[in-house]
């Protein structure tokens, strides 16, 4: 007779396919997992090397801030010798504007004619001097513009204390000026 199993065969069936799925449930959980690890590790690996690169600019940026200041105090030390450069030059340029400006004024000065005082402000000459008439103070003035090294020579005061001799105190301003480069040459 044929054998008629009667055993739960559907059921057998069942469990073996609820293992399968649990057991295809646990490794896809575990590559689930395995993946989430590895992505994160690998996030992280991005995250640190992209942390170092950063770390490396901000070193290379803090070496940069430095020089560049260490240029800002080269480039100030620089400006403030050509300062002084320019302010040595234009001394040499004046040394020999004393002696011209002597000279001219022995040439310049008429008979009759004494100065008693010599201010300089600046480019600015002042004068007090006494002379034999008026005469002689406006020659001097005429003498003093037509000088390279004077120009706008003004008079400030003129009186005469003594009307008896005829002598006069006055007071005259002028501006110094650099002469010519040809003048200036000394010989």
């Amino acid at each position: 007779m044929a054998k008629i199993n009667l055993l739960p065969w559907r059921e057998e069936l069942r469990n073996e396919k609820a293992k399968e799925f649990g057991m295809s449930a646990l490794l896809t959980g575990l590559f689930g997992a395995a993946l989430v690890y590895g992505g994160m590790q690998f996030a992280n690996n991005k995250i640190d090397h992209q942390q170092a690169r950063n770390n490396y600019l901000q070193t290379e940026i803090d070496k940069l801030k430095k020089d560049l200041k260490e240029i800002e105090e080269l480039e100030s030390t620089k400006a403030k010798l050509l300062a002084r450069m320019d302010i040595i030059q234009e001394l040499q340029a004046r040394r020999p504007q004393v002696v011209h400006t002597f000279q001219e004024l022995a040439e310049r000065i008429p008979d009759g004619v004494y100065l008693r005082s010599m201010k300089q402000q600046k480019d600015i000459l002042a004068f007090e001097g006494k002379a034999d008439s008026n005469a002689r103070v406006s020659t001097l003035m005429r003498n003093l513009g037509a000088s390279d090294w004077f120009k706008q020579p003004g008079l400030e005061l003129i009186e005469s204390k003594d009307k008896d001799n005829g002598i006069s105190s006055f007071k005259l301003r002028l501006s110094q000026s650099v002469a010519p480069a040809a003048n200036t040459i000394d010989k």
